[in-house]
């Protein structure tokens, strides 16, 4: 097969470099709050799991952590490597101060790592433990995320979607992770928005037919009916479990 090279250019690998930059941050951040959820810092988050049913194959699997309550606990980890702060805070790790400086943007909550398609840490979803609001706090868009274009859970169902050619489709993160508990693996579930066409997209690549499970309540009723014109959109078969 003939390949055409082309050259980055110093813009284009000014960006790459950029890109390459974001996902070891991430990556970081993530070892890093994996870490704090075994350690004595983590222990109101494996209480919560543990009330939510969790099993250690699940939270290894799937990468699960916990930020703690510190309001400069993941800062002080980047600096004590290097990481560049400004860096993190673009991808939404920390936030910067009016007056300057940097905090954590996520505390007391524990941690989902959105994968891309390829097992990327592209972004984090996080629940806080205590009490507080927002209950989900998610990371802003950044060059590696985009909430309406992504599914969590794609790199650990993609083989459970080929083997079955079906997906079923949840509203949250806890949703996915209750099914994959009681071993069920073709189950991806939309990043806190409604869902949109891209996602409706990325499913037609990834299954040749969807089954969609949100809640019961008039919201979820809601949220079907929005979705049934996106999947007739793209010729992509969809049911309901009631």
């Amino acid at each position: 097969i003939p390949l055409t090279l082309k050259e980055l250019g110093p813009e284009g690998a000014r960006l790459t470099q950029k890109r390459r930059l974001m996902e070891e941050i991430n990556t970081q951040a993530q070892s890093f709050y994996a870490a704090t959820l075994k350690s004595s810092d983590g222990r109101a988050g494996r209480e919560y799991l543990a009330k939510r049913g969790m099993t250690e194959e699940v939270i290894r699997d799937f990468g699960l952590g916990y930020a703690p309550e510190g309001w400069d606990s993941l800062k002080r980890h980047f600096s004590n490597r290097g990481i560049s702060l400004e860096a993190a805070a673009e991808l939404g790790l920390l936030v910067a101060k009016p007056q300057g400086g940097f905090y954590d943007r996520f505390r007391d909550r524990v941690m989902f790592p959105i994968l891309d398609r390829q097992g990327r840490v592209a972004a984090f979803g996080g629940r806080i433990v205590g009490a507080g609001e927002p209950k989900y706090l998610n990371s802003p868009e950044s060059p590696l995320y985009s909430k309406g274009r992504q599914l969590y859970g794609v790199p650990q169902a993609q083989e459970a979607l080929r083997q079955t050619g079906s997906a079923l489709l949840v509203e949250g993160y806890l949703d996915l992770l209750a099914l994959r508990v009681h071993g069920i693996a073709n189950v991806l579930a939309i990043l806190g928005t409604a869902l949109t066409r891209e996602q409706v997209r990325l499913l037609k690549h990834l299954a040749s037919r969807v089954v969609l499970v949100f809640d019961g309540d008039a919201a979820g009723g809601r949220a079907m009916r929005r979705a049934f014109p996106l999947f007739a959109q793209e010729s992509l078969p969809v049911r309901v479990l009631p």
